[in-house]
């Protein structure tokens, strides 16, 4: 069974040790909303993005985890993080 995580309800997969990024990227997708996935190590925060029932993560930064569900970050989201 492949590990996978919701992108705008949408399964991604992703391989052990993989960022949300790294699995994003595999599966062709670079824009995340507001920002793009660029430097790759949490300095542009151009790769956040909103997971339920949690605070935005940068997405370059965090393991992905099976189940997780993430979309783009909501402009006013965005504003206040």
């Amino acid at each position: 069974m492949t590990a996978h995580f919701y992108w705008n309800g949408e399964p991604v997969p992703f391989r052990p040790g993989e960022t949300i990024a790294a699995a994003l990227l595999g599966a062709g997708i670079v824009h995340l909303g507001r920002g793009r996935i660029f430097c790759g190590i949490g300095a542009c925060q151009g790769c956040l993005v909103a997971m339920t029932g949690a605070a935005a993560v940068e997405a370059c930064l965090t393991p992905a985890r099976n189940g997780l569900r993430l979309s783009p970050l909501a402009e006013e989201q965005a504003d206040h993080d």
